[in-house]
């Protein structure tokens, strides 16, 4: 991913609200497929790691991005933006950024 398609990604997600929410479980295998899901419906997701979990937003942010296969786009105190493809019906396209 370019540094201009990141920040095309970046623009995009200033309006989203998070979807996904890492508490004290941390990343378990329910969360990893909520957000599997929520890439596959949306492709830009954000998501908050609460005060009581294990990790801070940037070590959450790597570990999602392994499970789910994602690309990082951005981490901001709590906050962090991922991106994936979607399988089908792409609306996000990369080379088009």
């Amino acid at each position: 991913m370019t540094a201009k398609q990141r920040a095309a990604l970046r623009s995009m997600a200033n309006t989203l609200d998070p979807v996904l929410h890492i508490g004290k479980e941390g990343l378990s295998d329910n969360l990893a497929k909520q957000a599997w899901d929520a890439l596959e419906a949306r492709e830009l997701i954000k998501a908050t790691v609460q005060k009581n979990a294990p990790f801070d937003a940037r070590e959450a942010c790597r570990q999602l991005c392994d499970k789910v296969h994602a690309e990082p786009v951005q981490v901001i105190g709590s906050r962090f933006v991922i991106y994936r493809q979607a399988r089908e019906d792409s609306k996000i396209k990369l080379e088009d950024l």
